[in-house]
């Protein structure tokens, strides 16, 4: 029995709607040439599919057994082409991301490269900000997708966090500090030293406040500065014992550029995190960047993990 697959489709409709009107209008035809096909596919099948009456159709036994197979074949079809669709929009179009400094070094980065060889076509505007800045961007609908570092408070409804990989800082110093190394230093003793820290705008301000105030101390930086990647060169300089995440101070610590010292207590592990506005509906690409996002994550050595 060779039926055309269109029958299918207009029985679909018609059994969706219950209307054989607002079926002809889903599928931009007429009531007639939708009539028509019913007949013919009842005539096809032998049996009745729907019981007619002045409020509409509705679907006889037999239609309700036909109806729950071509709903599945139909509804795979859709998603399909709207899977293809997606990939050829991945030809074109842009993604709009604001983003710490943590996070672009320690994860969003090297996805950012694997995304541009595969989808050449795509622009970035990549911001870089605090992590409460760019989650404020993205409540402002500035960005469609932050990749911070957390905890962060400005996280609310309906913005949703999605942990992707954890962050770890170490405590570094330059070689003015060399006469610290080889010891088991406590916070007491690293408030007693020059501290280069970000500033109270930044999720990394109060994290460390609380850090300091579980021992009785108070956080007290000597410099403030404006982003993590700038902590580095200042304390290469001698100008003070800093906290950074461990993938920023890699190279810098093979090189004998700085030290790393050692704390009594662990330093509590953050998580690079993607934050997104569920009231709002991602592009293509968007979505594409986020799937991109959770896979390094989920790989047994993602990308630059710890940062």
């Amino acid at each position: 029995m060779a039926i055309p697959y269109d029958y299918y489709r207009i029985f679909y409709y018609v059994a969706k709607y219950q209307s054989l009107t607002r079926a002809a209008a889903a599928l931009q035809s007429n009531q007639p040439n939708v009539t028509r096909t019913i007949n013919a596919l009842e005539r096809e099948l032998q049996c009745r599919l729907f019981q007619r009456s002045h409020r509409g159709v509705s679907l006889t036994p037999e239609g309700e057994k036909l109806f729950s197979h071509v709903q599945i074949m139909q509804e795979q079809l859709q998603a399909a082409e709207a899977e293809l669709a997606g990939r050829r929009s991945l030809q074109s179009g842009s993604i709009s991301v604001g983003a710490s400094e943590i996070a672009l070094h320690g994860l969003l980065l090297p996805v950012l490269r694997r995304f541009r060889r595969q989808y050449p076509g795509v622009r970035f505007q990549i911001t870089n900000h605090s992590s409460p800045q760019a989650v404020a961007a993205l409540r402002a609908g500035l960005v469609e997708l932050a990749v911070i570092c957390t905890p962060c408070d400005a996280i609310v409804r309906p913005l949703t966090e999605i942990p992707l990989c954890p962050s770890q800082d170490i405590l570094v110093a330059g070689p003015e500090y060399a006469f610290l190394a080889g010891r088991v230093l406590t916070l007491a003793e690293v408030a007693a030293q020059p501290l280069v820290c970000l500033g109270p705008g930044s999720t990394s301000y109060p994290f460390y406040s609380r850090l300091f105030a579980r021992q009785g101390l108070t956080l007290s930086p000597d410099i403030q500065a404006a982003t993590a990647d700038q902590i580095l060169p200042m304390v290469r300089y001698g100008l003070g014992l800093g906290f950074v995440p461990a993938a920023l101070a890699r190279d810098a610590l093979e090189q004998g550029e700085i030290l790393q010292l050692a704390l009594d207590q662990p330093i509590p592990v953050r998580s690079i995190s993607l934050v997104k506005d569920r009231s709002r509906a991602l592009s293509v690409a968007a979505m594409e960047l986020e799937r991109m996002l959770r896979a390094a994550a989920a790989s047994p050595a993602p990308a630059a993990p710890g940062a």
